[in-house]
């Protein structure tokens, strides 16, 4: 199938740029490299590099295009919260005008990279697919608008759709090609991995009195290489004939700060400093998938499910390219 992957440069997309490429797919990738690095293409992907409002760079991107994978968007809960209008108008306009050049372009299959942000706080866990949605913050409401868009665009017969709502992306591809490079970077794992390496003074833990085993809060990890193979399997799903349909991906079981922070100086054989600070707003204690649906439904099933695994990976990319993506050509 030839896949167009929207923000394909940026850390989940390059990956399943790899996956799709070595599944047999002919992909190519429309990215403007605000966030995404060239150099985490493989050698051969068509790149248009253009931003995702621009009619002519979708244009040109899905011509000949089969189906789109659409990882493009912003990402930042914090941020979110002090410039809603970006994401609103990245996320959701911008979005849309990418289904309308689907629709110019007639292709009508496409794979979205939700979030579990949509639910927001969470009433159980784990969290299934039919958990209340009450995001707390403009990044969840963001996606849960475009995938209410993508629902009813399936309801009218105008496309096929999965959205796929990530818990904890972590890690890097485990032949150490590609990595987790963000500006700044707001991730557990790699920042503990940067406090072990000396590269910050210390790793602050926002709150220690939530009502968990250690007082930390709980997120369900999955490791990006299985994310990439996930996106996949929904894209086989789509090619089979589903019209729309939503999917949870976590590992399905969740760790604490403190557990990253061990498995993070077990797996460097260094120490973590880091220190206790307030509560950061709006976090929820424990965040656990349910991936039963993508089991089932998608023969799902992470390779890398243990903390350590992910952790190695991470440390890994971290250690040998200590500027990320600036240390490669």
């Amino acid at each position: 199938m030839r896949v167009l992957v929207t923000g394909g440069a940026g850390y989940i997309g390059s990956h399943a740029v790899r996956e799709l490429r070595d599944a047999g797919h002919a992909v190519s990738v429309l990215d403007d490299l605000s966030k995404g690095h060239r150099a985490a293409l493989p050698a051969g992907i068509r790149l248009v590099v253009s931003d995702l409002g621009d009619e002519a760079g979708l244009a040109e991107a899905l011509a000949g295009a089969d189906a789109v994978m659409h990882f493009a968007g912003l990402l930042s809960v914090a941020e979110s919260v002090t410039n809603p209008a970006a994401y609103y108008g990245t996320n959701v306009a911008k979005s849309l005008s990418l289904l309308s050049a689907m629709g110019r372009a007639g292709v009508n299959k496409i794979i979205f990279s939700s979030t579990c942000a949509v639910y927001g706080m969470p009433v159980r866990t784990p969290m299934d697919e039919e958990h209340p949605q009450a995001p707390i913050n403009p990044y969840g409401a963001s996606k849960r608008a475009f995938e209410r868009a993508l629902s009813d665009y399936a309801a009218a017969g105008l496309l096929r759709c999965i959205a796929l709502r990530y818990f904890n992306a972590a890690g890097c591809h485990p032949d150490g090609s590609l990595g987790e490079d963000h500006d700044p970077e707001e991730h557990l794992i790699p920042l503990a991995i940067d406090a072990a390496l000396g590269r910050r003074p210390g790793l602050r833990i926002h709150g220690g009195d939530y009502e968990t085993p250690d007082g930390t809060c709980i997120r369900d990890y999955i490791h990006v290489q299985d994310l990439a193979r996930a996106h996949v399997l929904a894209l086989e799903a789509l090619d089979r004939g589903e019209a729309y349909r939503v999917f949870n991906l976590g590992a399905g079981r969740g760790h604490s700060v403190r557990e990253v922070i061990a498995s993070v100086q077990g797996v460097t054989g260094r120490p973590v400093p880091a220190e206790v600070g307030p509560r950061r707003a709006g976090d929820p204690p424990r965040l656990v998938a349910s991936a039963v649906r993508a089991r089932e439904a998608l023969g799902f099933r992470p390779a890398l499910g243990e903390l350590d695994a992910i952790v190695e990976t991470a440390w890994r990319w971290r250690r040998d390219q200590p500027r990320g993506y600036g240390d490669q050509p």
